[in-house]
């Protein structure tokens, strides 16, 4: 898989789970672990965490997310 396909999949994989149940980037790379390298899901989740479509967020933990609507 390429990285602009798994960042577009990682992203929706966020999308959908907002408002359900936050994200751990953990669980992010279990989600996808068949599918890439873990240091693939890595680099593709700091290319959408860099590009500001997606933020980090602490409450307990470290979460990943959509950034809130301005």
């Amino acid at each position: 898989m390429d990285k602009a396909e798994l960042k577009e999949k990682i992203y929706g994989l966020i999308e959908k789970s907002t408002g359900k149940k936050k994200l751990k980037a953990h669980d992010i790379k279990k989600a996808f672990k068949e599918e890439s390298s873990e240091a693939e899901i890595k680099d593709a989740l700091k290319d959408l965490v860099d590009e500001g479509r997606l933020i980090y967020t602490y409450f307990g933990g470290s979460y990943v997310e959509i950034p809130p609507k301005e």
